[in-house]
């Protein structure tokens, strides 16, 4: 198998890692590529962003109410 970040996976196809990546292990090489996208234009002065691991994703919430989301007009 391949080990990433202490934790070991098996050969082929990992649809999830522990740190949201998804990766393709064989005997050679181990190729990760991310789950999700960093939002880069949205309302930088009332909101923040919050990794959420449930998700595999990040949410942009209100500075001043982190149960408000923001809105993100672009992601990378």
């Amino acid at each position: 198998g391949c080990i990433l970040d202490g934790k070991l996976y098996p050969f082929g196809e990992i649809a999830r890692t522990e740190n949201c990546l998804r990766c393709s292990c064989s005997q050679n090489e181990m190729r990760c590529c991310s789950l999700f996208h960093t939002p880069v234009a949205y309302d930088k002065e009332n909101c923040k962003v919050v990794f959420n691991k449930e998700s595999c994703d990040y949410d942009v919430v209100q500075k001043s109410d982190p149960s408000k989301q923001c809105h993100v007009y672009s992601r990378v």
